[in-house]
């Protein structure tokens, strides 16, 4: 791990050294949040954390906070995270069988689909016409005949005029091909193409912290963010940006909504709306029968006065299974950081 900046750190702190702050660190996250971490250390190293966190002892609750505040904002400055396709596999050799981890390393590696012209029909035009463009046009040809017609004709339409010419004319004329020249146009696809592609799309370690925040109840969010404000705020506010709340819910379509009242444990889902604004409220019983809507105000009027922090729990509750639905595809989220109707 690398070691934390002790600018500014509490004075409680200052005995502590660099592996009794990441023992400190990793017993802060938890399970949940400490996993994929731990996931990332070699033997040696999980023995000697746990070691250290054995012998630990106390850590007072302001060290603690500083320690977090820390790391949320080494994170979110990070150009790229550890974790790499070559360590996935590593975790999967040995879980699972070595055919099975072939799968899903191919999956992962590069767009979805069983072949790779199926992958190639999931890769966006723009992508890949700016791949092709450096290619022979007899092999673009080749390679667009292998594609569903819709998505070669919006590739095509991404090609230089005179270019998009010579690949027609070719894809015209093209007489059937070896099974060994389409082989190697694979290979190449995969060995060049999608692992490249992969590898440009790594994630963006300001949204994992936001998918974290998200995860906190709304008073520790606000105090962690407030925190971050101070010492980074560039990447606060991207955070920000970056997660998806509870009023983010009201852009959803109709059927979603629905979908997350099925779901949704009822004590939650009249707590969440006892602490929403009206509209709110309205929107989520308008996707109720009568009766259920009716019910559920008569639940809400029964708990009397509740705690603020209760209600922002059960409001984030929503928002972790409205994201579980969206994992499943159940339903489609709104992308809070687009323009666009589509998302997640």
């Amino acid at each position: 791990m690398t070691m934390l900046s002790t600018i500014g750190e509490p004075p409680e702190l200052k005995k502590y050294s660099n592996p009794q702050r990441a023992a400190a660190l990793l017993l802060a996250l938890g399970k949940v949040y400490g996993a994929p971490i731990w996931e990332q250390l070699s033997t040696e190293e999980v023995k000697e954390v746990s070691s250290t966190i054995a012998q630990l002892g106390r850590l007072p609750s302001k060290a603690v906070e500083y320690l977090l505040v820390q790391f949320t904002s080494e994170v979110s400055s990070m150009a790229s995270l550890h974790g790499s396709f070559e360590t996935t596999e590593r975790l999967l050799t040995g879980m699972l069988s070595d055919e099975r981890v072939r799968e899903i390393m191919e999956d992962i590696r590069g767009p979805s689909g069983r072949t790779m012209w199926d992958k190639l029909s999931n890769v966006s035009e723009v992508v890949l016409a700016a791949y092709l463009r450096n290619e022979y046009p007899q092999t673009v040809a080749v390679i667009l005949t292998k594609l569903k017609s819709e998505h070669a004709a919006r590739v095509i339409s991404e090609l230089p005029g005179d270019f998009a010419i010579d690949v027609i004319q070719r894809m015209l004329r093209m007489e059937p091909v070896q099974k060994e020249i389409v082989a190697e146009i694979e290979n190449t696809l995969k060995s060049e193409f999608m692992t490249n592609l992969a590898r440009s799309q790594k994630r963006d370690p300001h949204e994992l912290m936001a998918d974290v925040f998200n995860a906190l109840d709304r008073a520790t969010e606000e105090a962690m963010l407030s925190a971050l404000e101070n010492c980074n705020p560039d990447a606060a506010e991207r955070i920000r940006a970056l997660m998806f709340t509870f009023e983010d819910l009201a852009n959803l379509l109709p059927a979603s909504i629905a979908s997350i009242v099925k779901n949704a444990d009822k004590r939650m889902m009249a707590l969440a709306l006892k602490g929403a604004p009206e509209d709110m409220r309205v929107i989520f019983m308008n996707a109720m029968t009568e009766r259920a809507a009716k019910m559920l105000r008569e639940d809400m009027a029964a708990m009397g006065p509740v705690r603020a922090r209760e209600c922002d729990e059960a409001q984030s509750g929503l928002v972790r299974l409205a994201k579980i639905l969206a994992d499943r595809g159940e339903i489609v989220l709104v992308d809070p950081k687009s323009d666009e109707s589509m998302v997640y």
